[in-house]
């Protein structure tokens, strides 16, 4: 049976990432109500590295709604700003260079399951979540690929459930990546 709390912090993240696609500035309270929970979930199951993970997650959502609500248009929605190749570069360089980090610093010193797919797709989220932050079309494709390889290893570890949320938020980044896509050409039309 899953645990109710488990339940609502799941329908808290999807809902979450749903308003994020609508580019509504509500994904942030709504994100932050969802990785308040996840941490009651994950010190549960005495899982202390998501904790502080979920931690991590706190300072980057208020950073990322304060970023938002400087950048809203008429109707309340945040407008998406263009993210230049070079930069996306250095996010991703620095990315995968904190993946092999965090993955060499699991191997060596815990007991970790997929010490290395772990940390690379935490690294990865983060700069995901970073691009988000910055309101960039780019951080759609990243959760794609991110959440896909997410439900692989959720699957391979019996956490089924999880790896449907993650199937969902597949779904829900490619709405965020056709909507944002077409805010960013009606802004370009209007410009």
């Amino acid at each position: 049976m899953i645990p109710l709390h488990e339940l609502a912090a799941a329908i808290l993240s999807a809902s979450a990432v749903w308003l994020t696609t609508r580019r509504s500035p509500w994904c942030f309270p709504v994100g932050l109500v969802s990785v308040s929970v996840y941490i009651w979930v994950y010190f549960d199951a005495r899982l202390y590295s998501e904790v502080l993970l979920q931690l991590l997650w706190v300072a980057m959502l208020l950073t990322g709604w304060w970023r938002w609500l400087r950048h809203l248009d008429t109707t309340g929605h945040v407008r998406v700003a263009p993210l230049a190749g070079r930069l996306a570069g250095l996010h991703l360089l620095g990315g995968i260079a904190t993946g092999l980090l965090l993955g060499y610093a699991m191997q060596r010193w815990t007991h970790a399951a997929l010490p290395w797919l772990d940390a690379m797709l935490t690294a990865l989220s983060l700069v995901g979540q970073l691009w988000q932050n910055r309101r960039h079309i780019a951080a759609w494709w990243m959760w794609i690929a991110v959440d896909l390889v997410y439900i692989g290893m959720f699957i391979n570890k019996h956490l089924f459930v999880t790896a449907l949320l993650y199937a969902g938020f597949v779904g829900l980044a490619a709405k965020g990546l056709r909507d944002w896509t077409r805010a960013a050409r009606r802004a370009e039309r209007g410009a």
